[in-house]
């Protein structure tokens, strides 16, 4: 039975998956992108969200609670620096998981965990124009016609060329 099961214990002991956990969230921080494991990664974003949000309060007694869970003072600096400047404005939602798919090795599924804010492909990213194929016989006209607006341009040119 699963009564009581509110997490994931990633079949390690408590001193291992807290240790573990730290560690991630450290490398989450330092480098703002990390590949690993599915589960781990779900797991880690429940551990390191808290932990940004507290980071948005730059007091004494927040930079203890996260040192607590940390013990890094270098993740720390860029948390408390460059991180909580970044999702200063933002409500929740600071990292994002993305599937990657399977491990050769045993087939674990994996996923990269990223902070949302710090993912410079994705904000620069334009949003394509939706390709369907109903009516493609309506764009390839338009194209046709195109060129025909170009000759006016074409005229003046000469027309400049004869002046000189």
């Amino acid at each position: 039975m699963r009564h009581g099961k509110k997490f994931n214990h990633l079949g390690r002991t408590a001193d291992h998956r807290q240790a573990m956990l730290a560690n991630m969230a450290i490398s989450l921080i330092m480098h703002k992108r990390i590949t690993t494991t599915l589960a781990k990664a779900k797991a880690l974003k429940k551990y390191v969200e808290p932990l940004i949000t507290r980071s948005k309060d730059d007091s004494t007694n927040s930079r203890r609670v996260v040192f607590r869970y940390l013990q890094n003072k270098e993740a720390l600096k860029e948390l408390y620096g460059v991180v909580a400047e970044k999702v200063g404005d933002r409500p929740g939602g600071y990292t994002r998981v993305i599937k990657l798919g399977s491990r050769l090795g045993d087939g674990a599924d994996i996923a990269f965990i990223e902070l949302v804010d710090f993912d410079e492909n994705m904000a620069k990213a334009p949003k394509a124009a939706k390709r369907t194929r109903r009516g493609g016989k309506k764009k390839a006209e338009a194209v046709a016609e195109a060129p025909v607006a170009e000759a006016p341009a074409e005229e003046a040119a000469a027309e400049e060329a004869k002046a000189e």
